[in-house]
């Protein structure tokens, strides 16, 4: 669901903020420590794709993605001063909340989850962790906080996702939209307005 705060972000700046002004103000962003944000994408895309072919990788999910959360924190704190940034830090502290305590894992709930396909469902009661998700149970802590929301049509993408992932879409929206159209937020890691 961030990535679809991220391209809705995206659009709304470009359609506020003029196609060219827009894109300008975006190429000009100067993030602290920038470069993290590429790198810890590219880290969870290959822990995604290669955990099931190596058992050493496997065993090492849950903590591979707290590290990434723990970064990733570093990352956003160390860019408070961007708007948006703030309401990005809850949600993902929301979600890096509910997978710490539940070993690296974030809880996904099978009601939820039935919309997504029996497949899915079926995956997650066979008490695997499919990347770093894992069935909702009766000893699951702070269930509230894991994926238990289904997004549904008319929404072009079914998904279940968590409030952390809300909350952190509303903050990527919030900080594209103001970088992208607003007057006063500059580029270079400081905010003016």
């Amino acid at each position: 669901m961030v990535y679809d705060g991220i391209v809705i972000g995206l659009i709304v700046g470009l359609i506020r903020g003029g196609f060219f002004g827009a894109l300008r103000k975006l190429s000009q962003l100067k993030l602290v420590a920038g470069w993290i944000f590429p790198l810890l994408l590219v880290f969870q895309i290959v822990l995604f794709y290669f955990q099931e072919r190596y058992a050493a990788l496997q065993q090492y999910t849950g903590i591979s993605i707290m590290l990434i959360y723990v970064i990733g924190l570093l990352f956003i704190g160390l860019n408070h001063k961007y708007p948006g940034f703030k309401t990005i830090f809850v949600g993902v502290f929301l979600n890096f909340l509910v997978m710490a305590v539940n070993g690296g894992i974030m809880p996904v709930s099978l009601e939820a989850s039935a919309m997504l396909g029996q497949y899915y469902v079926d995956a997650l009661q066979s008490s695997e962790v499919m990347y770093k998700h894992a069935a909702l149970t009766e000893s699951t802590r702070l269930p509230f906080l894991g994926d238990i929301i289904p997004i549904v049509s008319p929404y072009p993408r079914e998904m279940v996702v968590s409030i952390g992932d809300i909350v952190m879409s509303v903050g990527a929206v919030v900080f594209l939209y103001k970088l992208m159209s607003e007057p006063g937020v500059e580029t270079g890691g400081r905010v003016t307005a």
